[in-house]
């Protein structure tokens, strides 16, 4: 991947990282307000959780030589 691809890739990366961490604000408000009684919200968090760390690996491993961070 030339490092035009990887900046777009990471751009698009940095965009989907940020929409998911306001999606897991929203499901930790709602769990909030159930009182922490919704599996439902539990079980939501946790994917977002799970799609923000395959991000962040994504992201580290496209800045292997320090070059875009």
């Amino acid at each position: 991947m030339n490092d035009d691809e990887k900046g777009k890739r990471f751009l698009e990366l940095i965009d989907e990282q940020n929409n998911l961490q306001w999606s897991a604000i929203a499901k930790l408000t709602s769990l909030i307000s159930s009182k922490w009684n919704s599996a439902e919200l539990q079980n939501e968090l946790e994917s977002i959780v799970e799609k923000h760390s395959t991000i962040t690996k994504e992201l580290n491993s496209l800045d292997e030589n320090s070059s875009i961070l």
